[in-house]
């Protein structure tokens, strides 16, 4: 494993333990030439989705497209990592389960947030502003309205 600090080449596992949710395990590391922590994920590689984009194209489904994008949301927000992490897991299980071969850019997206919005609505309406291309202030202020509306209930 190369250390994303000085890229040297060898690295010492310091601890290893199962992710809260199961389905991975979290590895601490230390670089032996700068001394560096940094942490690993190990999944078992199940998905063979193609993500089918919105103008028909198909691209193997990726994860750290979700993650750039749950990660971008949660930007300065009082989210952790493990929890944007397991959100990530989240999806890609319930992808898992519900589609064999192939599913749309835009069930993804829409996944994603509905699980953001309970999560955090600041980070909700961020991903939603970038996944459904806002182009004016009213179609923020529908979001925003969307989210005060859900609140009262």
């Amino acid at each position: 494993m190369k250390c994303p600090s000085c890229s040297y080449r060898e690295t010492k596992v310091v601890d290893s333990r199962l992710s809260g949710d199961g389905f991975a395990i979290r590895r601490r590391r230390q670089c032996l030439k700068c001394k560096k922590r940094f942490t690993t994920y190990e999944y078992v590689e199940e998905m063979s989705l193609m993500v089918v984009k919105r103008d028909g194209r198909r691209e193997p489904f990726d994860r750290k497209k979700i993650i750039a994008g749950i990660m971008k949301a949660c930007e300065k927000r009082p989210i952790s990592i493990d929890r944007m992490e397991q959100l990530t897991v989240e999806v890609e299980k319930a992808l898992q389960r519900k589609y064999d071969r192939e599913v749309s850019s835009r069930d993804i997206g829409e996944f994603i947030m509905e699980k953001l919005a309970e999560m955090d609505e600041v980070a909700y309406v961020r991903f939603a502003s970038v996944y459904r291309q806002f182009r004016d202030v009213n179609q923020f202020m529908g979001e925003l309205k969307y989210i005060l509306e859900k609140q009262k209930k």
